[in-house]
């Protein structure tokens, strides 16, 4: 990820999420986080890699043997990485919390993780296991989950002046200000019309007037948006990049309910998502490539690119450029025309 130094169509009110001050959504959604499986996530993270590798993948004899689950072994993955298969065994089952980072970068050696995997790995591996309580809390909507960590308070996310000026200033490169929860914080104009025109530009608003559930999501839109699933050609890679960095998210987040809320939410409206989630894929969001069929300018390619921002390590700048005189250059110029309309 980068650093940083130092209306199109028809506009709608849009539901963002489920009613979570409604009681029975609350319990719908506290429900789901209650059945979730009660591994540590460092030891779900170990088990579904472990289930992605077969013997024919790292060079293992099969001799002729029937599983009866997919991937490796316990006891083949830590002959691999060089530890014993009982602690192997006790820090899949998150009885063991105190592995090195030796012997992480061991497993991870073995079970050849990403660069990215790798570092969700060590992360993982300092992530709290246990809260006092776990109980549901109805007056926020959201449930205090052990598998999150100790749970926080979290300040409203507020985008400073400087940086609105920066969105602003940009006003030919489609931009946006995303939050720890993805939610859309701020948006330009040719961010706004490029993603969401169909949603009221003052939207991301309310996130910083205490209102996080009546702004934009990244996350819901991708899911449970109609508009946002049709503008992507290739929505399933658009998902499961959402997905990807939902779980880095989650992790450099411990304790934080509205995270653990807004996962258990999608996992109910969208199968889709409860199935992109089960696989623990960790796709930080970098830079990325994307079609698009966008209902004013037809069809263009952009690149996105997310730009971390050190003085909100929380919050990232996103852009969508196009390749210089291509096309998709003219057809982000054009959208730029029926802005000035």
């Amino acid at each position: 990820m980068g650093t940083i130094v130092g209306g199109c169509t028809r506009r709608i009110q849009t539901r963002f999420c489920l009613p979570l001050t409604d009681a029975g959504k609350a319990d719908e959604v506290s429900a789901y986080l209650a059945t979730m499986d009660t591994k540590s996530p460092l030891g779900e993270f170990l088990q579904a890699r472990r289930a992605r590798l077969s013997p024919d993948d790292v060079g293992l004899p099969r001799y002729g043997d029937r599983r009866r689950v997919p991937g490796l072994r316990r006891e083949e993955l830590a002959m691999l990485a060089g530890v014993s298969a009982g602690y192997y065994t006790r820090l899949e089952q998150g009885q063991s919390l105190n592995a090195s980072p030796e012997v992480l970068d061991s497993i991870a050696r073995a079970m050849r993780l990403t660069s990215a995997e790798r570092d969700h790995l060590h992360v993982l591996s300092a992530t709290p296991t246990r809260t006092a309580g776990g109980v549901p809390d109805r007056a926020r909507g959201a449930t205090a989950d052990r598998r999150y960590g100790p749970e926080r308070r979290y300040e409203p996310e507020r985008v400073p002046a400087e940086l609105r000026t920066l969105l602003a200033a940009m006003e030919q490169v489609p931009a946006l200000v995303v939050g720890r929860r993805n939610d859309v914080l701020a948006w330009n104009r040719a961010g706004h019309a490029l993603l969401a025109g169909h949603v009221d530009f003052g939207a991301p608003d309310q996130h910083g007037a205490g209102h996080p559930d009546a702004g934009p999501n990244l996350s819901r839109l991708v899911f449970l948006d109609a508009h946002t699933r049709a503008l992507y050609q290739d929505w399933t890679k658009k998902a499961r990049a959402a997905v990807g960095n939902l779980r880095v998210m989650t992790a450099r987040n411990p304790g934080d309910a509205g995270l653990a809320a807004l996962v258990g939410e999608l996992a109910i409206a969208s199968a889709d998502f409860a199935r992109m989630w089960a696989e623990h894929s960790i796709e930080p969001c970098d830079s990325e490539i994307y079609e698009l069929d966008h209902p004013v300018v037809g069809r263009l390619t952009v690149t996105q690119q997310t730009l971390r921002i050190p003085q909100q390590p929380n919050q990232s700048l996103v852009t969508m450029t196009a390749e210089p005189g291509s096309p998709s250059a003219a057809a982000l110029t054009m959208l730029q025309h029926t802005m000035s309309r």
